[in-house]
């Protein structure tokens, strides 16, 4: 039988000292107003004065930012919740209940690692993974002393989807596996899941967590289907991860999102770090986040799946030794495979290629090659116009003098 939403019990799969903590209570969790003289903090203010300006490299909005007296508070600590910015996150996301429902992180990796401390006993409790994949639920468990189960994805002509009933009937027999991991589109294969697998998994007898890591959905065509994020009130045991660093292009301040119940968040928060989130990050974040932002945020997402579709796929399809382009193309970048004399994928050239690049050429691409169904690729981030060209031109010179 599924485990239906109103069954699903967060605290059976939570750790026992999580459920035990006493969280560490920080001075703006009472109060943020008035003459603050709680928190020890330096009321004469930084020692400085500066500007501090961000610049997009022409593909999205300048980022200037005050820091001093007459800037942002830098002499206070910010909202340990981030508020401001959950709220317009909730713009950005139709059908997320409340604020409550949103978890901030610095960067995803942050999220990952508080999904596992607060679930995974180190030494018994496993994770779920789906290669090919991203490498850092990997690492996260090595480092929190958790095993990993791997259940490889349908590789075949390079469609990268889950293999739903055997991630299922993994996660389902094995009672140490306490989440499972979807990344959608995947890393390194730029793929959506179809939604009706992940519902599958989502509407299995699978008791644990299960995550949807969704940095680049903002990049999937409309027709294809957008976040999962609205699934959060439908069920208890979903998670849906973001980022700011991907369609927002701001890798730099280091923040990412985790959507869940707002069970679950409260627990997260009770676990992390006081102030684990700067407030130049958030001040930032909220004016990406501004209606303004958003629709700036939505014209480079469009750009670039424009330079995507329009020129970078079809001008690498037409290079020799380009085999194929693979998977399902809903990402910021292109998995491209590289193909010998006989037309088979090529570690090797793909390897060469990739270092004579990077060492000589200046141009740095990805090599993937050791990823499951990714042997001979180079994943390449799709970048502006003129880079495109660039990468364009250099891998017809280098592929045109192989035999």
């Amino acid at each position: 039988m599924p485990v239906s939403p109103s069954s699903f019990d967060l605290k059976r799969i939570l750790r026992p000292n999580i459920l035990r903590l006493e969280p560490y209570r920080c001075a703006r969790d009472d109060y943020s107003e008035g003459i603050l003289l709680d928190a020890n903090e330096n009321s004469y203010g930084p020692a400085f004065k500066a500007e501090i300006r961000g610049a997009s490299g022409g593909s999205g909005a300048d980022v200037q930012i005050s820091a001093g007296a007459d800037g942002l508070d830098l002499h206070r600590y910010p909202d340990p919740l981030g508020r401001d910015v959950k709220q317009r996150i909730l713009a950005l996301r139709p059908g997320v209940p409340s604020i409550d429902n949103v978890f901030l992180g610095v960067g995803s990796d942050e999220v990952i690692d508080m999904l596992v401390r607060v679930t995974c006993t180190p030494g018994k409790d496993k994770i779920l993974i789906t290669p090919p994949t991203y490498g850092m639920y990997k690492v996260v468990a090595s480092v929190n002393d958790v095993g990993v189960v791997k259940v490889p994805l349908i590789v075949d002509d390079g469609s990268f989807q889950l293999d739903a009933g055997a991630v299922i009937e993994a996660a389902v027999g094995d009672p140490a596996v306490k989440i499972v991991w979807l990344c959608s589109p995947g890393n390194p294969t730029g793929t959506r899941l179809r939604a009706e697998d992940v519902r599958r998994v989502l509407d299995s007898r699978f008791a644990g967590l299960v995550v949807v890591d969704e940095a680049y959905v903002d990049f999937v065509r409309a027709e294809r289907g957008g976040s999962f994020a609205g699934l959060v009130a439908e069920y208890p045991g979903l998670v849906v991860m973001q980022t700011m660093s991907k369609s927002f292009g701001l890798a730099g301040i280091r923040l990412g999102v985790g959507i869940a119940s707002s069970e679950l968040v409260g627990y997260l928060n009770n676990a992390k770090a006081p102030y684990n989130v700067s407030t130049l990050s958030l001040s930032v974040a909220r004016e990406a986040l501004s209606d303004d932002g958003l629709h700036k945020m939505r014209q480079v997402t469009q750009s670039l799946a424009a330079q995507r579709d329009g020129y970078l796929i079809p001008e690498l399809k037409r290079l020799a030794h380009v085999g194929a382009i693979l998977g399902g193309n809903d990402a910021n970048f292109v998995l491209c495979r590289l193909v010998d004399s006989e037309g088979r994928a090529s570690n090797e050239l793909a390897k060469g290629v990739y270092t004579e690049m990077a060492e000589k050429r200046g141009l740095v691409v990805r090599f993937r090659g050791l990823d499951a169904g990714c042997e001979g690729c180079l994943r390449i981030t799709v970048g502006t116009a003129a880079e495109n060209a660039a990468v364009v031109a250099t891998l017809r010179a280098l592929l045109a003098a192989i035999p």
